[in-house]
């Protein structure tokens, strides 16, 4: 597991950009047969990504945890982006396919990972947060995730968003969790932007056809920078930076925050003729 620290919104704005690659950019989330995780400081948030292909592939413990296993102080949200997959928790066995959320509350000892095919595995997205409360382990369909369309063909943002890991949905301690789907056509995701500084965010773009890229806007309003990310790769998002991507095709993207609060509509909005 891999830790990365916290950067000041002084010490960004002087980034080069394989600096910024570094510490906020998470490539390689996805590998066959693998789990892969990236611990920030920022809320102490871990995303990562696990692909079981031949095999079922064990959620182990860390020593920078300091836990006897992983959610013994910590809470778990995972959202599936490729094929049919299960997941056990404690031995009960969930189905967990495309675009279902699936939360492990704490204290919850054992979990697993499998694909129903290894033809199509599954690509289970990862964010941990630390747990105070033991809630309920919940799986909700992307059905039943309060899909809500939003945006307009003429601001290029025409696009859907599932809610599941919310004050209104699955409750949790503090993870937040969701994924927006955009239209054909349209490229732009939140825009006009915002910030939050009672909680951090991480970007997990997904569905990037082959060939294209998706330009990530970070930094503060007044001192944005940019990064250029492809398929199956993630944004740290510090809390007082913007967070906004255009693609050069739609695509999708899940949106995951810790920290103070679990109301979605938490946002600092920016006036988009203030961003430099």
């Amino acid at each position: 597991m891999q830790i990365r620290f916290h950067n000041s919104a002084k010490e960004v704005s002087t980034m080069t950009t394989e600096e910024l690659r570094s510490n906020f950019l998470v490539e390689s989330l996805m590998q066959a047969d693998a789990l892969n995780l990236v611990y920030t400081h920022y809320d102490r948030m871990i995303i990562g990504g696990v692909v079981p292909v031949t095999k079922t592939i064990n959620l182990p413990t860390y020593e920078a945890l300091k836990a006897k296993y992983f959610l013994e102080r910590r809470e778990l949200g995972i959202i599936n982006v490729g094929g049919d997959g299960e997941i056990k928790v404690n031995g009960k066995a969930y189905d967990v396919n495309r675009l279902d959320c699936l939360y492990v509350g704490k204290g919850s000892e054992k979990v697993s990972f499998k694909s129903k095919k290894k033809e199509y595995p599954a690509k289970f997205y990862l964010m941990s947060a630390p747990a105070h409360h033991a809630y309920a382990t919940r799986l909700l369909k992307k059905e039943k995730a309060m899909p809500t369309e939003m945006g307009a063909v003429a601001t290029a943002n025409r696009r859907t968003i599932y809610k599941y890991i919310h004050a209104a949905g699955i409750k949790s301690c503090q993870l937040v969790m969701g994924l927006t789907i955009l239209k054909e056509g349209s490229v732009w995701n939140t825009m006009p932007t915002h910030v939050h500084d009672r909680r951090m965010e991480a970007y997990f773009y997904f569905d990037v056809p082959k060939d294209q890229k998706i330009i990530h806007l970070m930094g503060e309003p007044t001192q944005t920078k940019h990064l250029v990310v492809s398929n199956d790769e993630a944004i740290i998002s510090p809390p007082w930076s913007i967070h906004s991507g255009c693609g050069t095709s739609n695509y999708g993207f899940i949106w995951g925050m810790g920290g103070e609060n679990s109301d979605y509509a938490d946002m600092d909005m920016v006036d988009i003729n203030k961003l430099k």
